[in-house]
């Protein structure tokens, strides 16, 4: 071990919010020092070396890149679809449903900076899905809940009121992929490592 700091002491955030709180690994990153150019293709951006998380999922790069860019298809392809903001919902959803904070935390940010409704955002985070955030909110985080769940329980009553909401199938489609992302990446980060307070304690 190179004395890389770890997740077992360290303090964890204090309950969801959108403050940018700490993530460590249960396992060894690689080293900064250690990264060659496979890598780096892997991260797909170079200023990803910064992160554990990153690091650790770079010992296997290849599965690395691939996910990256399904991420980065899902959330970043906005030319057409669901508005960003409303995509950043989903996963923020999916992330409290499964009690991922730190991913909750980061997707929450999104969500409120996009659609500047950063008091709904603070709201699905303090009550859960449950929360009353309007019609169309409603329908997403419903939506991204039953995925999340159980995926067998989003059917076609989920769709008839994202229809309702006047979602075509193709916001539709960015719906259901932004949450069943993050219900699978947040299983991946809870498994591999947890979320921790700020050195600060803002969280």
């Amino acid at each position: 071990m190179s004395g890389h700091t770890l997740a077992y002491d360290a303090p964890y955030p204090g309950g969801f919010t959108r403050a940018e709180v700490g993530w460590l690994p249960w396992l060894e990153p690689l080293n900064p020092a250690e990264l060659t150019d496979r890598h780096y293709a892997g991260l797909v951006d170079r200023g990803r070396a910064g992160s554990d998380y990153f690091r650790l999922l770079a010992r296997d790069p290849e599965i690395l890149r691939a996910r990256t860019l399904v991420d980065k298809d899902i959330f970043y392809n906005t030319s057409e679809g669901l508005p960003r903001g409303d995509r950043e919902l989903a996963a923020a959803a999916a992330s409290r449903v499964n009690g991922c904070v730190f991913c909750a935390s980061v997707h929450a940010r999104f969500a409120a900076h996009f659609s500047g409704r950063a008091a709904d955002v603070d709201t699905l985070l303090a009550e859960g899905v449950a929360a009353d955030l309007g019609d169309r909110w409603n329908a997403i985080t419903d939506a991204a809940a039953a995925l999340t769940r159980t995926p067998i329980e989003f059917g076609s009553a989920d769709i008839g009121r994202l229809r309702a909401e006047g979602l075509d199938d193709l916001e539709i489609a960015d719906v259901v992929h932004a949450a069943a992302f993050f219900n699978w990446a947040n299983r991946l980060m809870l498994s591999i490592g947890r979320p921790v307070a700020p050195p600060d304690g803002a969280a």
